[in-house]
């Protein structure tokens, strides 16, 4: 690179003459006849030249927009300067599984979308800068798996989510022997279970489980909690425990017609591609027929463009508001529209139609119309008398999540619970229970990966300080 080159690259208004460049991405049309990732990534000179974009705010408010405080600046400076592993040794250093949250982090509402350039420019590509880095330290081999020596505790770790795998990562890398333990037989969580590969090959998160395993994490799966596996005996075979796995459930469509055939939750569709497990669920065969989807965030993109792989005569997307108020993220959505889908929006579903056998033919829409924010949301309005009809084989709710209660644990030990059922903690993420702790959906009810991953992150130091407090207090005795 010439010396003119690299005064453009480090210009405090390079974003002025650089246009934000994404991730190449394969045509719609190849993409859509496969389930494998459809970006590829940015080569060096891309990324040197897409990271001097950053105008390193004083104040910088991708970081306050960001979950886990990610010192953006820093390394977004460090892979200006072309300095590629330093910047993802730093980014590693807060981000836990930083190169898959950088595949599902809904980073226009985080921040890219608190990104000051957003406003004047367009925003610096920081999940396809993440993703850059960690893919390029693990191909240089810099992924480090080192751990401190063993310190003689041992820690249980309760779901292999997102939280979960955090959690065991940070304490072992502090040098506790850590189990993690899941009623599923593969580990992942919704990463597996929620995730299609389109957007998180499985292979990338197989070779995080591995790295944890170099650190000396073991898993212990396809058990059943609170049967074959209890609060107490995890109390009495380990120091501390760590509660984190997924509790989330589908919204339930409750509309005239929501119970007959090829009326499918989404969760159970995707599965069919996300999971390489054999199900106990009936195949769902959409090859050559109509599907709605009733929801527009990220699960509802998901469904929209699972069908169109299945192979769907058409595939459309309902949704109440209008497009700017749809949850997903903005590449989502378009990357539906390039594969094919069609979108009805301001439209209410009011009834399922069905045919003589009990099978969907159709579903019965009434015009909305959005309103004046409120609170920074739009509601909407039914219009009386703009009902219509269009005709469909299956209707797929994606209509978001509920929290799930959390199950008793032990008829002595189960921790105190909140008015919907969640898991109460501390400021330290410390249950009712002392050696237990919590955190992500069991805590805080359905909310994003980063969270769970910000809730075990705090968890593990807690439980450091928690456990070094109890070792000096015995030295003390």
């Amino acid at each position: 690179m010439s010396n003119a080159d690299q005064k453009t690259l480090n210009s405090k208004y390079a974003w002025r003459e650089l246009a934000q460049q994404g991730l190449p991405k394969r045509s719609a049309a190849e993409r859509a006849a496969d389930f494998l990732e459809i970006y590829g990534l940015y080569d060096e000179a891309t990324a040197r030249e897409q990271a001097s974009r950053c105008i390193q705010c004083p104040n910088p408010t991708c970081v306050e927009g960001c979950p886990l405080c990610n010192p953006i600046p820093q390394w977004m400076q460090l892979t200006a300067e072309g300095r590629f592993l330093e910047a993802a040794a730093l980014l590693g250093s807060v981000t836990n599984m930083a190169e898959i949250c950088a595949r599902v982090c809904p980073s226009d509402h985080l921040c890219e979308g608190a990104c000051l350039l957003e406003a004047i420019s367009q925003p610096v590509p920081i999940q396809a800068l993440e993703q850059f880095l960690m893919e390029y330290a693990f191909a240089h081999g810099e992924l480090d798996s080192s751990t401190s020596p063993p310190n003689g505790h041992k820690v249980a770790v309760v779901g292999s989510g997102p939280g979960g795998l955090a959690c065991a990562e940070q304490l072992a890398k502090k040098g506790y022997a850590v189990t993690v333990f899941d009623s599923d037989v593969i580990p992942g969580g919704l990463l597996v279970n929620n995730v299609p590969a389109f957007k998180l090959d499985k292979s990338i998160l197989q070779r995080r489980l591995d790295l944890l395993q170099k650190r000396g994490v073991t898993f212990r799966l396809g058990v059943k909690l609170w049967q074959e596996v209890r609060l107490s005996q995890l109390r009495a075979d380990f120091d501390a425990v760590f509660l984190g796995w997924d509790s989330r459930r589908a919204r339930p469509l409750e509309i005239p017609g929501a119970q007959l055939q090829s009326v499918v939750q989404a969760l159970p569709f995707l599965l069919q591609k996300t999971t390489p497990l054999p199900l106990d669920l009936p195949k769902i065969d959409i090859a050559g027929q109509r599907v709605v989807v009733i929801g527009a965030g990220d699960t509802a993109m998901d469904c929209l463009r699972g069908a169109v792989r299945y192979g769907a005569s058409d595939v459309i997307c309902v949704y109440r508001r209008d497009e700017p108020d749809m949850p997903c993220g903005k590449q989502e959505y378009k990357n539906a529209v390039e594969e094919g889908a069609r979108f009805i929006f301001c439209a209410l579903p009011t009834e399922v139609l069905g045919d003589e056998n009990g099978r969907v033919c159709g579903l019965r829409l009434v015009r909305t119309e959005v309103g004046l924010p409120v609170n920074g949301h739009r509601p909407y309005l039914i219009q009386r008398g703009t009902e219509f009809d269009i005709e469909t084989d299956f209707v797929i709710p994606a209509l978001g999540f509920d929290p799930l209660p959390c199950p008793p644990t032990d008829q002595q030990e189960t921790p105190t619970l909140n008015a919907w059922g969640g898991i109460t903690v501390d400021d330290n993420q410390m249950t009712s229970v002392p050696g237990v702790f919590a955190g992500g959906d069991l805590v805080r009810g359905p909310s994003l990966i980063l969270h769970s991953v910000r809730d075990a992150r705090k968890a593990a130091e807690q439980i450091h300080d928690y456990l070094v407090a109890k070792r000096d207090a015995r030295k003390l005795a």
